[in-house]
């Protein structure tokens, strides 16, 4: 007698659907194959175990397991639950409708509860567009598939509930994970920018990046205020669309972060890795080829707080995953690619001292040591760092607050004020790039910069003189070009202007020839 039931592995960020066989037939024994890994040989006793502990019998027969396709090694311990189902589908003890509509998923404990597993939101994704009626998961995971329409979802905590569901899943609207409503006010974490003081140059660079999902480098002295205004990044930046949401949480589901959050994520990802992190937590990969922070930070932020800290090796191997907004792990035993189209934003002290261009009497660095300490972020890697601003310290009447006519402390623009301008230039560049796979001008190739990016004759004479003048490279003429854009997009110009093209060139004084005189 055979039987089949479903549930699901994860290559990267994508699902694959698999096929649990169970024969029973003349003989004795237990075997289980289809390249299972070591904790999925065990589950036979814990499936074992879960089914004696609710009282029913193991088959005093030949019993195959039997996990198609073949080819594909098997991890983990959400194989569990399917396995459990088909050996009571296939000995008749419990009376199952049809067991094969639903993709099932889960660990089992010894006493019957089911534990939660990883990547459940791919899994539904998978399932739903393969035609299966619904899937089962832990109670804990369930939640991460509740934004999927057309898709019955459940959450089951131990394996009587997963029995009954199987069995009348009709009888079972409690156990069913309902799609949260969406459109409700959305509230972004992180600071508000009216905490900061005067850095007007510096705020217009974090407003452009917002807007146009650009890379940027703050400079400048300790206590100058880059980490606080970092930190108002999130406050600014709109929420994820519906695609992006589901990109990114499946992700975070892969990466077993999913549950902490109920249906689609809204809220952009702000990952902040610290300087001492290893290569594998940052770019992904280990026993598991698991996603590191790059993917962490899909759609949202990457943040290395004084990023000369960081490795070399740590910082040549972002270089990938900037250009081409994905990041591949190849291994012996796999090889799996996982989405990292993120905003870099990064900050640095311009000297070891960390007063060199600010408070000449306090630096106290030698030329050689401002340039040595400068050079430790590669001319390749801040050539892809679209926005550089440097940052100086404050004036005493700057940290107090401008005041007005009146005396009074003048407050700073808040975050909703800049947030309603970077929503609507996000909003024309969803409508620029609707039938494009992208969503914002940093991500725009040499193709789309030739039809997004027209130039009037004024303008290429304008570039002309900042490139002879500056030196830049290919690439940072093409970074000037999408700041360019994301600059017009803001002023609600539907081409780009002289003015433009002036302001995305001032935002590379790194580039300059002659940076230290």
């Amino acid at each position: 007698m055979l039987n089949k039931c479903f549930c699901a592995t994860c290559i990267g960020v994508d699902a694959v659907i698999v096929t649990v066989e169970i024969d029973l037939s003349t003989g004795i024994g237990i075997h289980l194959v289809g390249l299972p890994d070591c904790a999925v040989r065990e589950s036979l006793l814990r499936v074992i175990t879960a089914l004696t502990s609710y009282g029913f019998h193991i088959p005093g027969r030949k019993l195959v397991v039997n996990l198609a396709p073949a080819d594909i090694r098997k991890e983990g311990s959400a194989y569990d639950l399917a396995i459990a189902i088909g050996i009571l589908a296939v000995s008749e003890q419990v009376e199952m409708m049809d067991c094969s509509r639903f993709v099932i998923m889960g660990e089992l404990a010894l006493d019957g509860r089911i534990r939660p597993v990883n990547g459940v939101l791919p899994v539904a994704l998978q399932a739903k567009k393969d035609g299966f009626r619904g899937c089962i998961f832990p109670a804990v995971s369930a939640s991460e598939a509740a934004g999927i329409e057309g898709l019955e979802v459940y959450g089951v905590s131990t394996l009587a509930e997963a029995i009954e569901v199987v069995s009348r899943p009709e009888e079972c609207g409690r156990l069913l994970v309902l799609r949260k409503p969406g459109g409700g006010d959305f509230h972004p974490s992180g600071n508000d920018f009216s905490l900061v003081r005067g850095q007007l140059v510096a705020r217009r660079g974090l407003e452009i990046a917002a807007a146009g999902s650009h890379n940027l480098i703050l400079v400048g002295s300790p206590g100058s205020g880059k980490s606080l205004m970092a930190s108002c990044l999130p406050s600014i930046l709109p929420p994820m669309t519906r695609e992006e949401a589901i990109e990114t949480g499946k992700v975070y589901s892969v990466a077993g972060r999913g549950a902490r959050i109920e249906g689609l994520m809204r809220e952009r990802p702000f990952r902040s890795p610290h300087h001492s992190a290893s290569l594998v937590s940052l770019i992904g990969g280990g026993p598991q080829a698991g996603p590191g922070e790059v993917s962490l930070a899909h759609n949202g932020v990457l943040y290395l707080d004084e990023i000369a800290q960081f490795s070399r090796s740590l910082l040549d191997a972002l270089r990938q995953p900037l250009e081409d907004g994905r990041v591949t792990i190849s291994r012996a035993r796999y090889k799996v690619t996982y989405p990292a189209h993120f905003m870099l934003i990064a900050s640095m002290n311009p000297c070891p001292c960390g007063y060199y261009g600010d408070e000449p009497d306090r630096c106290t660095c030698t030329r050689g040591a401002v340039e040595g300490y400068l050079s430790r972020i590669s001319g390749p890697m801040m050539d892809r760092i679209d926005l550089q601003v440097f940052v100086h310290s404050l004036s005493a009447v700057e940290l107090l607050g401008m005041s007005d006519h009146s005396g009074r402390q003048k407050p700073a623009e808040s975050s909703a004020a800049i947030a309603g301008r970077v929503a609507r230039a996000r909003a024309v560049q969803e409508e620029r790039f609707s039938g494009e796979e992208i969503h914002s001008n940093a991500a725009m190739n040499g193709r789309m910069l030739e039809r997004f990016c027209p130039l009037s004759d004024s303008c290429r004479s304008v570039l002309e003189k900042i490139l002879d003048r500056m030196g830049l490279s290919a690439r940072a003429y093409t970074r000037i070009l999408k700041v360019a854009r994301t600059i017009a997009d803001l002023a609600g110009e539907p081409d780009i202007l002289p003015a433009h093209l002036l302001e995305a060139a001032g935002f590379r004084f790194l580039d300059r020839r002659r940076i230290l005189d």
